[in-house]
């Protein structure tokens, strides 16, 4: 079945209300307040954030389709929180190097706004390029570089992206765990890992963290009037300053490592937003 999103004369705000009412039809959850995308390593924060109630095969959703990469479940899902707010979990990302598009790589972020959510937080497992950052450490990103030379913006729209990585959130996220250190994170078009040079050049220009994601969805977040939280797992340290070669399955395994402490930082932050 062709995406919606395929089509450039559709309205992409137009399709993620469309999404949404969906999402709404299917939950029986008229709106949310929060909303989550789950990347390696932090896929079981989802069950420990509260009450699933709802969980929908991400790919049966207008504009949504089956995650390309292994550690991604696929699904979105509608979870009580303690306090009685809505979360809707997103484990179904479509990366900028699967080349459909920035519509698609965006649309579960604007998809998250229609529904309601006024606060995004995106996750994502990274390379680190501080030498002190082990594998496992989660890190709050202060804000990016976007290398892609691409936008989720279309025409003459001009978005402020100052505080795009809101301060008052990674304080409150301090607040959880004052030892969280933070990092200017800097995606990458993907897929193949960055070359050495390539992470020298990030960290001469201000980066702490190369990645392939989460710069185009903040972006589209801010468009829509989300307050916006980062964080990365470091998987790895990145090409160069590691000496060891990197592979997708050094990042799976850090991140299943990672998972039993994950889990409950990110429940006990989101509980605190």
């Amino acid at each position: 079945m062709a995406n919606p999103l395929d089509d450039p004369t559709t309205d992409p705000f137009a399709i993620a209300a469309q999404a949404a009412s969906e999402i709404a039809e299917a939950t029986g959850v008229a709106t949310h307040d929060i909303a989550l995308t789950l990347g390696s390593g932090w896929g079981s924060a989802a069950d420990l954030l509260g009450e699933t109630t709802h969980t929908i095969p991400a790919d049966e959703i207008t504009g949504f389709s089956k995650p390309a990469l292994v550690g991604h479940v696929g699904t979105l899902r509608s979870v009580l929180l303690p306090n009685g707010k809505r979360a809707l979990v997103i484990g179904a990302r479509t990366h900028y190097y699967e080349n459909h598009g920035v519509r698609r790589v965006v649309h579960s972020v604007r998809t998250a706004a229609a529904t309601g959510a006024t606060t995004m937080v995106l996750t994502n497992g990274a390379g680190g390029i501080k030498e002190h950052w082990k594998p496992g450490t989660p890190v709050l990103i202060s804000d990016h570089i976007n290398l892609t030379a691409d936008s989720p913006l279309e025409g003459a729209t001009f978005i402020d992206l100052t505080d795009l990585y809101a301060k008052r959130l990674r304080d409150i996220a301090r607040e959880i765990e004052p030892s969280l250190d933070e990092g200017v994170y800097t995606q990458f078009r993907g897929p193949h890992y960055e070359t050495p040079a390539e992470v020298q050049m990030a960290k001469a220009i201000g980066g702490h963290i190369v990645g392939m994601s989460t710069a185009l969805e903040a972006i589209a977040a801010r468009q829509a009037g989300m307050e916006i939280l980062g964080m990365s797992l470091i998987t790895n340290l990145a090409a160069g300053i590691s000496k060891d070669p990197l592979s997708h399955a050094e990042v799976l395994e850090a991140g299943r490592d990672a998972e039993a402490v994950l889990g409950p930082l990110l429940a006990k932050i989101v509980a605190a937003l």
